[in-house]
């Protein structure tokens, strides 16, 4: 019961004050806050106890909120107990269930004693703490009550906003934020019982201030074995970003070895941070990598690099750097850098951290910096670009090159633009052809759109000027220092569109009917004398067939006089407007054979692009969908792509995707490295029991009759712990000719309240597995006012 007037002559007024002040902040899951008038807090009616009088009176808060106390100002005092007794204006004693609350701090025991001169309290028999979201339980407790300062004997504590506990042979709190834990456990499991994962420290440092703790002569127990042990360890106690140790991941590979990797994150500012991941592998060395990430108002950037001081396998120095900056200057500028090198061209291969995919080597690390502008129908670039190869095929640098594009839309029904480029085009290898080039590439189009048909038609212009310094080993006969070339191209883009409503297995679909006709005309122009810079023959795909040159780049524009048919349905959704399917059939005739090939000596019978392709996808409810595509090459009678697949997912967290890929073999190129591409390619997610779920991919190449690329992975999620392992086998392209192949497995452990945060075997789960979900998140919002006291 509440107490009043319980010794005549008791000044009451400054020892309990009786006033309801609620502190705290609401909690983040709670339901929208109340405003204005219904937001203050109402008097309790007149017939209640203490009800009367304004200043003293208890009030009811309609919700829980902060009500921080001003400069100067004191928190009140409630005392609450079965009966107490004391000397005015000394102490007073509370027995049973005896409470002393101020602010956001909470005293409770069998009995209190507390001396009002001093502001202290004694605190004796299943005694409790409350201050800042933190509770501490033990037979007895001394506090000096307004500046939250004092000790608990042989404790155990709780963390409401992280879910962190333990015990301790004392724990002394400094002030309402910090708190210091000796001889003691912490661990953010939820058990009764011994819990999955615990620290062990001759002391704990805690501030819920910077919600960081520090554990020094600690010990990382994991089902009762320890796993790690360090003299200091940072560990965050809140979910934002904190200065620690990341979990450590392992991975064991067929050439590297063991390889263990502990990332260290630094939380420098809210915006820049840095982490620092030692490494050993056991067959080659210990490592360590760096990532330093920063971003400001106007730039962003990141520095990432590694170094192997002794390849133990190599007997070499290894390393790679990567610097990426930008800025946004203001007035239509910024600026860029983007610089990559590495010791040799393995290291990506031979290096690769455990949580990284194996896609293939690079060979190419590209070295440059530049300044853009862009402002209305203007977009300049400005940049010098050096490459750094380890692959046969060397590609140029651009030492420097200045790139304009203008262009306008729909000035008198008429679109117009054009596009110089002037480069220096430089490489270490004298056996090449190397100079200046300009090109100048103007256009201009009508088109003419109305709402179901259109036709653009369009003339553009091709010059190209070449100033070459060195004409390389092998020149072609009468090859010229100085030449230009002009191409001019007339094409004629025209389409329409069909619609009307359908009914399909009971199901209402809006079907359209979309033909396309695309014509080009280039006549023909000898640039056999114009060396690739930057050029390469284009694939036959869907958005290729439509373009106006069978080239990439600009130093061959192809001959053309061809047309482009094509004729798409789909079926809309009428409810929801959502593609249920899409059939596309498009076909391209030459009418004459192209003569500009990419080699002097390419034969131009290779050239012939006549042929068709058919495509289809299907959209079946939000569980199954479906792609096919083909092409076709008439000229000699094959199938030269042909890719097919599907995916059904009918929950998060299970997918199955199955795909087949065909690439037909150049038959004019007999070298090694145009094999075909016959490649069946299944992967999936598929939840195995409530906390274990499977991930797997494989990729066998059905006409080598071997595995590409396989991964089988588990992931396991506890309430306070969660385990990923995969095993891996990849195939891998290196500078060499001949590929490498290994294997590897890969496991990361996760502890709960430590860190959330994945070193990358989620991602390397993602990227095998079109429609990974990760494991949803279990843990729940919560506030100081969770489990209030």
């Amino acid at each position: 019961m509440i107490l009043r007037d319980v010794v005549r002559g008791f000044r009451l007024k400054p020892l309990i004050s009786l006033l309801l002040v609620v502190p705290g902040f609401a909690p983040p899951m709670a339901l929208a806050q109340l405003a204005g008038a219904a937001a203050q807090p109402a008097s309790l009616p007149d017939s209640l106890p203490d009800s009367s009088g304004d200043d003293w009176a208890l009030r009811v808060d309609p919700q829980l909120q902060e009500h921080p106390l001003q400069a100067g100002q004191k928190g009140a005092t409630a005392a609450l107990a079965e009966s107490m007794t004391g000397t005015a204006d000394t102490d007073f004693a509370l027995h049973g269930k005896a409470e002393l609350r101020r602010y956001d701090s909470v005293i409770k025991g069998d009995h209190l004693h507390y001396f009002e001169d001093s502001d202290t309290a004694d605190a004796y028999g299943h005694v409790s703490l409350t201050d800042n979201g933190a509770t501490f339980f033990g037979p007895y407790a001394h506090m000096r009550v307004e500046a939250s300062q004092g000790y608990i004997s042989t404790p155990k504590y709780h963390f409401v906003t992280n879910g962190g506990w333990g015990s301790a042979a004392r724990a002394d709190m400094l002030d309402n934020e910090r708190t210091v834990i000796h001889d003691g456990t912490y661990s953010t499991c939820q058990c009764d019982g011994e819990p999955a994962w615990y620290m062990r420290a001759s002391r704990f440092d805690m501030d819920s201030g910077t919600d960081t703790g520090v554990a020094h002569n600690a010990v990382l127990f994991f089902q009762g074995f320890p796993l790690f042990a360090s003299p200091w360890l940072s560990f965050p106690l809140s979910s934002d970003r904190r200065s620690g140790l990341l979990p450590p991941t392992f991975s064991f590979s067929s050439t590297g070895g063991f390889d263990l990797a502990t990332p260290f994150y630094v939380n420098l500012a809210p915006n820049y941070d840095l982490t620092l991941t030692p490494r050993i592998i056991s067959r080659r060395g210990e490592l360590i990598s760096a990532d330093y990430r920063y971003l400001g108002s106007n730039y962003s950037g990141e520095i990432s690099g590694l170094i192997l001081p002794h390849d133990a396998l190599t007997k070499t120095q290894r390393y790679s750097l990567s610097i990426k900056q930008d800025w946004q200057i203001g007035s239509g500028f910024s600026a860029y850098v983007n610089y990559n090198r590495v010791s040799d061209g393995n290291v990506n291969t031979d290096l690769i951290s455990a949580g990284q995919t194996l896609l293939g080597s690079t060979t190419l690390y590209d070295q440059e910096a530049g300044l853009r502008y862009a402002n209305g129908p203007w977009s300049v670039l400005l940049r010098e670009q050096h490459w750094q190869s380890y692959s046969g095929n060397s590609v140029y640098n651009r030492e420097p090159q200045i790139n304009v594009n203008y262009a306008r839309y729909n000035v008198g029904g008429l679109d117009f633009g054009a596009q110089a480029d002037a480069s220096r085009f430089t490489l270490s290898d004298s056996t090449v052809a190397q100079g200046n080039r300009f090109v100048f590439n103007p256009y201009v189009s009508m088109p003419i759109v109305r709402p179901s048909w259109y036709i653009t038609p369009k003339v553009q212009w091709h010059f190209a000027a070449y100033d070459l310094s060195t004409l390389g080993s092998d020149p072609i006969a009468g090859q010229p220092r100085n030449f230009s070339v002009n191409v001019p191209t007339l094409s004629l883009d025209s389409g329409m569109t069909f619609e009307r409503n359908v009914t399909l297995f009971g199901h209402s679909y809006l079907q359209t009917l979309e033909p396309r006709l695309f014509y080009v005309y280039t006549p023909y122009r000898n640039q056999n004398f114009a060396p690739l810079f930057d050029t390469a023959q284009s694939d036959f795909g869907l958005a290729e067939i439509f373009s106006t040159n069978s080239f990439v780049g600009n130093d061959r524009i192809a001959d053309a006089n061809r047309v482009t048919a094509a004729i798409t349905t789909r079926f809309i959704d009428a409810a929801t407007g959502a593609e249920a399917a899409r059939f596309v059939l498009a076909q391209q005739y030459n009418f004459t054979t192209p003569r500009v090939t990419l080699l002097a000596d390419g034969s131009a019978t290779d050239l012939t692009r006549t042929g068709f392709i058919a495509g289809g996808s299907l959209n079946i409810g939000n569980n199954f969908k479906a792609e096919q595509a083909i092409e076709y090459n008439e000229s000699n009678s094959y199938f030269s792509h042909t890719s097919t697949g599907f995916s059904w997912a009918p929950a998060t967290g299970e997918v199955v995707n199955v795909a087949w890929r065909y690439t037909r073999r150049d038959a004019t190129d007999s070298t090694d490295d145009t094999e075909p591409v016959s490649q069946f390619i299944v992967s999936g997610q598929w939840p195995l029991s409530r906390r274990l779920s499977s991930v797997a991919r494989v990729n066998y190449d059905m006409h080598l009759h071997r595995l590409i690329a396989g991964l089988l992975g588990f992931q396991y999620d506890a309430d306070c712990w969660s385990l990923g392992i995969a095993f891996e086998k990849y195939t891998n392209e290196t500078s060499t000719t001949v590929p490498s192949t290994g294997s590897r497995v890969l496991m990361q452990l996760q502890l709960k309240g430590l860190s959330k945060v994945d070193n990358g075997l989620l991602d390397q789960f993602k990227d095998n597995v079109p429609g990974y979900s990760p494991l949803p998140d279990s843990s729940t919002p919560v506030s100081k006012f969770t489990d209030y006291q």
